[in-house]
């Protein structure tokens, strides 16, 4: 006999823009996110009998945020993630857990003359900050923040070697090579009873970000890397330590190959080991190395 095991449903990829004037100074701020929204609850019937009577409809989630958005800050996306999955769970009694994903875009502010405009902006970058705020019924509000799309490169600095070796294996040791990643990086704040200690927690979750982004860069810049796997659990390490709020940090790390080109063929020109200048960018496959490091 069948039944239904888990199920949720929602609305992705709801695109909100926020302007905030101050009037005082004539300056503009803008906030560009992509949110998504999951409930759970007593909706099995929706699948088994085709009774829609228990499902919020799509259209109306995407309204809700578009509402929120209006009446509510939206930074930090931390706080604007948790008031979005707090509503949908003390508005809808059969309703029990709503997650909510809140993906950032960079607008940063233009310097013209070298003076910062008062309303313009560019697109720096494909980086986000990332946001999962979940509220279960009764077991508080659980937020991961991250970081994402990060994509960081070093020419030097880095190696890997005296690995595993078998019938399988064709890569050489490698003592100086081109490191580079595409960085998500998160971290698990520990639970939260209700939205009010959300709201206490506010000045963290922005300070929180900055010293994860400066550590995950710093750390990357200056490590004589013996492998990405310890290069980031270092990174883990030090973002723990100066975040003693959080419970645990993860790293998801696809490494970006660039091949030496070997061009003696061509006039015996040198171009690999201490004479290698010229590279050849690969997309795949790609080495993903991933980590959760926890107190």
């Amino acid at each position: 006999m069948a039944s239904v095991s888990a199920a949720q449903y929602g609305k992705d990829n709801i695109r909100v823009y926020k302007v905030h004037k101050d009037e005082k100074t004539g300056f503009q701020t803008v906030v560009e996110m992509t949110v998504c929204v999951l409930l759970k609850g007593d909706i099995e019937t929706s699948y088994t009998e085709a009774d829609n009577s228990v499902v919020v409809a799509t259209d109306s989630m995407k309204n809700t945020v578009y509402i929120m958005a209006k009446q509510h800050p939206v930074t930090p996306a931390e706080l604007f993630g948790a008031i979005v999955a707090t509503h949908f769970v003390e508005t809808y009694k059969h309703i029990h857990s709503a997650e909510v994903k809140v993906k950032v875009h960079r607008w940063t502010r233009l310097t013209v003359d070298g003076m910062p405009h008062p309303h313009s902006f560019f697109r720096d970058g494909s980086e986000t900050r990332n946001v999962e705020a979940t509220v279960m019924e009764g077991n508080g509000i659980s937020i991961r923040s991250a970081i994402a799309g990060l994509l960081v490169l070093k020419s030097t600095g880095s190696a890997f070697h005296t690995f595993y070796r078998d019938e399988y294996t064709t890569l050489p040791d490698v003592y100086d090579r081109i490191l580079s990643t595409e960085v998500d990086c998160g971290w698990k704040w520990n639970t939260f009873s209700n939205i009010n200690e959300v709201e206490s927690a506010v000045p963290k979750f922005d300070n929180a970000w900055e010293a994860a982004r400066k550590i995950t860069l710093d750390t990357f810049a200056k490590e004589v890397s013996p492998s990405v796997q310890n290069t980031l659990y270092k990174m883990c390490e030090q973002i723990m330590a100066a975040v003693p709020e959080i419970a645990a940090v993860d790293y998801s790390l696809p490494n970006k190959h660039y091949f030496e080109i070997d061009l003696s063929w061509h006039k015996g020109l040198q171009n690999t080991g201490k004479d290698a200048e010229v590279y050849a960018p690969q997309s795949d496959p790609n080495g993903l190395i991933q980590c959760t490091v926890s107190r």
